[in-house]
């Protein structure tokens, strides 16, 4: 677990997570990018390690009910597919052709269009459709040092989908408490982190 916190990193080590090295500032502000972050890991480990790995997998902290089955799945789908991206995904709510822009005075028209386009209005009967989770991201070790960027091609890019609970993401107070339900209710196991 790379950070720039020493008692982050002092409480990872009492739980038996590696931290064999201390973020550089740049990296720990809020506008640093993930890529940034993951590609100074892949440097430090090439450099003091004096090796590579087939992929780099980021979880994402506000992402936290992946489980190794989805690790797990996320790296079959990578080795059978040869892909250079997989990412944790989940179905979204609403068909994207019924989401759209609203221009500054109230109007739709963007949608609109999109829905006179359909053959049928109903919104169950619109394809399934995914958005990335947050939860996972497996990159190809040689691709990615060589795109530099997440979502280099899309051709041999490939989702995992996940169900809407071991897909939250939490960004909010409300978020943290919709987990913490989820997990009372045994919607999500814990019982694999223990």
């Amino acid at each position: 677990i790379p950070s720039e916190d020493a008692e982050i990193i002092e409480e990872a080590k009492r739980h038996g997570v590696e931290a064999p090295f201390i973020r550089p500032a740049e990296l720990a502000s809020d506008s640093a990018g993930s890529a940034e972050v993951i590609l100074h890991a892949m440097d430090w480990i090439e450099k003091h390690e004096g090796r590579s790995y087939d992929a780099v997998m980021l979880l994402e902290p506000s992402s936290p009910f992946a489980t190794a089955a989805h690790l797990d799945a996320a790296v079959a789908l990578m080795r059978e597919k040869k892909a250079s991206l997989v990412v944790g995904v989940r179905q979204t709510e609403v068909s994207s052709h019924f989401v759209g822009a609203i221009s500054d005075d109230g109007s739709i028209s963007t949608i609109v269009t999109k829905v006179k386009q359909l053959k049928q209005l109903r919104r169950q009967d619109q394809a399934m459709e995914v958005t990335m989770n947050g939860a996972l991201y497996l990159l190809d070790w040689k691709k990615f040092k060589q795109s530099r960027t997440v979502y280099a091609d899309e051709q041999s890019s490939y989702g995992i989908v996940m169900s809407e609970a071991y897909s939250l993401e939490i960004e909010t107070p409300l978020d943290l408490l919709y987990g913490e339900f989820l997990a009372e209710q045994k919607q999500v196991d814990l019982n694999e982190w223990n």
